[in-house]
């Protein structure tokens, strides 16, 4: 019995180990893969961020295969419990879990005095529309409301693989649409005075939303006043920008992740990434088309410079098109948008930063904005890398630059809303 006790002990050691070692293993793999120049700041940080997040996925894809549990849950509950703390309100506002139009939604209220109705932002949480929440950009929002006395509302839209698009734009549009009716009553929010805004992923749904907005022919009498867009995603007919080669391997977000992203909000085909990477998914008439918006050229020479030969496709594969054409709907791919639509954007604040696969998409769609005569506010963090918002006020996983970004999205709410 006791030899028998001895030998079951160490045979789950064994396994223990070489699970460990397995793990190392591939984490080490995935790192080797990745670079962080000296450019960006805290960039040893950046390092130990990575590994954590690196060693979070590939612990997700063991026990998926192995059918313990789903990886893309495993990674939102673990980076949850990471990044998300649980404090009491500051002084200065109230919080309040709320549902609008069967949407989940925080609403952050300043409780200092005003001689006049409130502002109003309307926020989507990033994560590539398949993580984040409420919970992760809780620090974010309540920054926002605090700082500059805007009522923000954050929003809860459903999530991928369990949902596709169209359902967090749906959710994003239910949700505004009711605020914009009880803003006043309610909230004491001037509905003249509402944006939208969001990060990464929720850079796309404010951007396709304010579109959405504008071609609405229901006569709804409210429309944002602003759009706030922070390294937005905007388009995935060309992942081969200068900033998708210059920052392709630069963590929080890697060039073929954000292809990942863009497939799992449409209809999960992620054995297509290569495809969405190489461009075999857009047919040439439409590249030429795209090409009058999606040109480096268009681009300032500074960015231009940073880019190798750029990949040149004469083909494509008609059945991929097929697949996931949808993927170039000016509603996941706003940067796509025909003049007419782009046009009725409101003023927009665009922020981007320089380690970025999505830069160039938040720069060309300045550009796009201005020549059709909409009001543009940019600002760009050199020395900062994707997804540092979500970094703020995080511990010891803090990055200063977050700091920078946010004060300038408050500035901007303050003198521009």
């Amino acid at each position: 019995m006791y030899i028998a006790t001895l030998i079951l002990i160490f045979g789950f050691a064994v396994l223990a180990a070489a699970f460990c070692l397995l793990l190392i293993g591939l984490v080490y793999s995935e790192l080797m893969n990745s670079e962080i120049p000296p450019g960006v700041a805290n960039y040893r940080k950046l390092h130990v961020v990575h590994c954590l997040y690196v060693g979070i996925a590939v612990l997700g894809r063991i026990l998926e295969r192995l059918g313990i549990c789903d990886q893309v849950k495993f990674s939102r509950r673990v980076t949850g419990y990471m990044t998300v703390r649980k404090t009491p309100p500051p002084p200065g506002l109230r919080i309040k879990d709320l549902t609008f139009a069967g949407v989940p939604v925080r609403v952050y209220e300043p409780t200092v005095p005003s001689d006049r109705k409130r502002r109003g932002l309307v926020y989507f949480h990033g994560g590539g529309w398949v993580v984040g929440s409420i919970d992760t950009h809780e620090e974010i929002c309540r920054f926002i409301a605090k700082e500059s006395e805007t009522t923000v509302v954050s929003v809860g839209y459903r999530l991928a693989p369990e949902h596709r698009y169209p359902a967090h734009l749906d959710d994003c549009e239910a949700a505004t649409c009711h605020f914009f009716t009880v803003a006043e009553a309610e909230f004491g929010v001037d509905p003249c005075r509402v944006a939208v805004g969001g990060d990464s992923a929720g850079g796309n749904l404010a951007a396709a939303l304010c579109q959405r907005l504008a071609k609405r022919q229901d006569g709804h009498p409210f429309s944002p006043c602003a759009q706030i867009l922070i390294y937005p995603a905007l388009q995935m007919a060309d992942l081969n920008l200068p900033s998708y080669q210059q920052n392709h391997a630069i963590p929080i977000l890697f060039r073929g992740r954000a292809a990942f992203y863009f497939l799992q909000y449409i209809n999960g085909e992620v054995s297509l990434c290569q495809d969405v990477l190489e461009g075999n998914h857009v047919p040439p008439e439409l590249k030429q088309h795209y090409r009058k918006w999606l040109s480096p050229d268009n681009l300032p020479p500074e960015f231009r410079r940073q880019a190798s030969n750029p990949q040149v496709v004469t083909g494509h594969d008609a059945e991929v098109y097929h697949m996931i054409k949808v993927g170039l709907d000016p509603e996941i791919s706003p940067l796509l948008a025909e003049d007419d639509v782009v046009c009725r954007s409101p003023p927009t604040f665009i922020l981007t930063c320089e380690y970025d696969v999505l830069r160039d998409d938040g720069i060309l769609y300045r550009k796009r904005l201005q020549d059709l005569g909409v009001k543009v506010t940019w600002e760009h963090i050199t020395d900062s890398f994707h997804g540092i918002m979500n970094f703020f006020n995080k511990g010891w996983l803090t990055f200063p630059s977050s700091q920078k970004l946010l004060d300038s999205i408050v500035n901007y709410v303050k003198t521009e809303m």
